[in-house]
Formats: C-alpha cells, sequence, structure tokens
C-alpha cells in the first residue's frame, strides 16, 4: 500500500512539463512584445507609416497572445498543484511528521528496539526500505513548493509586463488610425459613385442581396492582381482569433450563415488577406460595418462586423494591408489584465467577425481556402 500511494504522488510530482511550456511561452512572449517596441519606435521615420504600423500592432497583437497563453498554461498547473495538496492535505501532514520526529530523534534510539538485536535488525531492514521513499516523497513535495512559488513570480511578472504592452498597443492602433487619415490615397482602380452606392445600399435588405449586386456588376476597370485562385488553402485569417462557427453551423438560435465566425479580441486588427479592390466599406443592415473585396475577378471575399473602418469603396489593398478594427472601447484594455478562467483559453474574445468567401456569385465554405481554421 505504502509503495502504491508514494508510486502515485511520484508520478503526480514529476518535473512538471507544464511549468516549461508556461515559461518557454511566457518568455517568447516577452521576447515578441519587446521586439515590437522597436518597431513602434522605427515606425516613427518609416517612408510608410502605415504599412510599419500595421506591423507594429500585429506584432503587439500576436505578441500579447502569447503571454496570455503563458499566463493560462501558468494558472492552470498553480490549480492542479493546489488541488492535489488540498486532496493530500492529511497524508502529507503525516508525512512531514514523520520527517520531523526522525529528524528530531537522538542516533542512538534510532538504533534499539525492545525485541533486541532480531527486532533491531528487522527495523533497520523495514527503515532502509521505506527511507529512501520517503526521502524521496519529501524532494518531490519540496520540488512542488517551489514550483508553485515559480509559477506565482512567473504570473505576477507577465502581468505587470501585460499592463505595459497593452498600453504600448494601444497607441500603435492610434497611431495607425492617425497614419491612415494622413497619408494620401493612391489612385483609384474605378470611380467612386457615392450617390449610386447610397441608393444600392438602401435598396438592398440583406448581406446577401449586397454581394450579389456586387458580384453582377464589376467595376469596369479591374486591376491587375495576383492569382487569387491559386492561393487557396494557404491564406492566413483575416484577424487573430478562433473559429467559433463553421460554414453552415447552426448557432444557438439555429440560424445557419454561408460563412465563418470568428471569435475575436476588441480593438483587434483585420487586414486583408490578398491584395484586393475594396468594392464596399461602410455600414449596412444590423451587420455593424461591412468591407467587400474582390481579389479577383469572380471572387468577393465579405467581413462584416467590423468598429473602425480604414478603407473604403475604391481602395486598392496590398496582402495584409490595413482593413480596419473590431469594435471595442478604446481605453477598455485594461479589461484583458483579468485571465479569464484557465481552463478556457478564450477568455477576453468578445467581438465576432463574419467571413463569407463567394466564387461566381455563390458562397463556398472559406476554410478550404484559408489556414488555421481547422480543416482536417
Amino acid at each position: 500500500m505504502l509503495r502504491a500511494a508514494l508510486a502515485a504522488l511520484l508520478l503526480w510530482a514529476a518535473p512538471a512539463r507544464a511549468e516549461i511550456d508556461a515559461a518557454e511561452t511566457a518568455a517568447r512572449a516577452a521576447e515578441m512584445l519587446e521586439q515590437a517596441g522597436f518597431a513602434l519606435l522605427e515606425a516613427e521615420g518609416a517612408r510608410d507609416r502605415v504599412e510599419a504600423l500595421t506591423q507594429t500592432v500585429r506584432a503587439y497583437e500576436e505578441g500579447l497572445l502569447a503571454l496570455r497563453e503563458g499566463m493560462r498554461q501558468a494558472a492552470l498547473r498553480e490549480q492542479t498543484i493546489l488541488l492535489v495538496f488540498e486532496a493530500e492535505r492529511d497524508r502529507l501532514g503525516r508525512l512531514l511528521g514523520v520527517l520531523q520526529t526522525i529528524e528530531q530523534a537522538p542516533a542512538p534510539l534510532l538504533l534499539m528496539h525492545p525485541e533486541g538485536a532480531l527486532g533491531t535488525a528487522r527495523s533497520g531492514m523495514i527503515l532502509s526500505d521505506v527511507t529512501p521513499a520517503v526521502a524521496e516523497e519529501a524532494r518531490a513535495l519540496r520540488t512542488q513548493l517551489q514550483e508553485l512559488a515559480t509559477l506565482r513570480a512567473l504570473q505576477d511578472g507577465a502581468l505587470t509586463q501585460l499592463s505595459a504592452a497593452l498600453e504600448r498597443a494601444q497607441d500603435a492602433r492610434t497611431q495607425l488610425s492617425q497614419a491612415i487619415a494622413d497619408r494620401r490615397m493612391l489612385p483609384e482602380n474605378f470611380i467612386r459613385d457615392e450617390a449610386a452606392m447610397a441608393d444600392l445600399i438602401g435598396s438592398v435588405d440583406s448581406l446577401d442581396a449586397l454581394a450579389a449586386l456586387l458580384a453582377a456588376d464589376p467595376p469596369e476597370a479591374a486591376p491587375d492582381l495576383p492569382d487569387f485562385a491559386g492561393a487557396r488553402g494557404t491564406l492566413d485569417l483575416p484577424v487573430l482569433g478562433t473559429v467559433l462557427r463553421r460554414f453552415g453551423e447552426a448557432d444557438a438560435a439555429g440560424v445557419t450563415r454561408p460563412g465563418l465566425v470568428l471569435a475575436t479580441r476588441p480593438r483587434a486588427l483585420v487586414t486583408a488577406p490578398w491584395p484586393a479592390t475594396v468594392r464596399y466599406g461602410g455600414p449596412l443592415l444590423d451587420y455593424g460595418n461591412v468591407i467587400i473585396l474582390e481579389p479577383e475577378g469572380g471572387y468577393l471575399l465579405v467581413l462584416a462586423g467590423l468598429g473602425t473602418l480604414y478603407a473604403a469603396a475604391g481602395d486598392i489593398v496590398a496582402a495584409d494591408g490595413p482593413l480596419g478594427l473590431m469594435p471595442g472601447d478604446p481605453g477598455g484594455d485594461s479589461e484583458e489584465l483579468i485571465v479569464a478562467a484557465p481552463q478556457s483559453g478564450g477568455g477576453g474574445l468578445t467581438e465576432t467577425l463574419y467571413m463569407e468567401l463567394r466564387a461566381a456569385g455563390a458562397p463556398v465554405d472559406p476554410a478550404d481556402w484559408f489556414t488555421a481554421t481547422g480543416r482536417d
């Protein structure tokens, strides 16, 4: 029984990979955030400040994502240790009592036994068999206590770094918005007719209807863009986040949509996954702000649910060019300091971006085109 109990605890107390993973993730995040800080300084004198600041904002978002993951891993491991301590409290207390008794007992008494030499020999054999296991368990316990202290220090340091990084990320977003406002727009590939666009928007009653009308009325002068069809399966998602609902998957109300719903953080940067012409940019019904890109003739990429818009109809955007920010309070990033339930890696993903891809006027599954969508 004793050996079985010791073996079980030793398995639990083995060197914790979780602590190593959390420390490595936090170290990687610290390096990413430091590089983002340098990029923000360099963006001040960059020739194309919009491009430099776009890369800086995304670098901050990736660094913050890694830092939160390190904190989540540390919180999970700390919770595991505390749960085991709670479950083993009585037995660990008895173990500590035994170790203290052995340590305090005079050496001659440890060698004496009331049954004489034979009893002394037998007790010596038992003690020699049990003592290494008890000592090993004590070392394992000490290791776990040290790990717990390390994890708490790691989380304290990460919270401090997270607070500072959130402020710098918000500063980078503000600078990006200003740089886009100050930028002289490139020549448009077709002339905007704002009155005609307003009439068009007033005549549609759904996102599907708008996309269908745009597909049926391509611009007269199409720009020379790279082969979008050949990029199938290689595109990056337009925003850092996770897939909440897939193509044709019903939501809680039983409603299905022919696109992906991505869960993101407030004020997350949305970028163009491929060079494209902006066919529409603005509010639409209850979809929030909508951007419709045409990466190639016959294809439309619809992004709905944005907050701030950086692009408008007629613009030509480059790959990874900034399209806008997700909704969110500009001063509300402090709420992100709160680490959600450690069992959930989705804490803070409170905004949703709807993404729909259309080919020849019909919706197709975007998961076939984009990486990081969990497509098998």
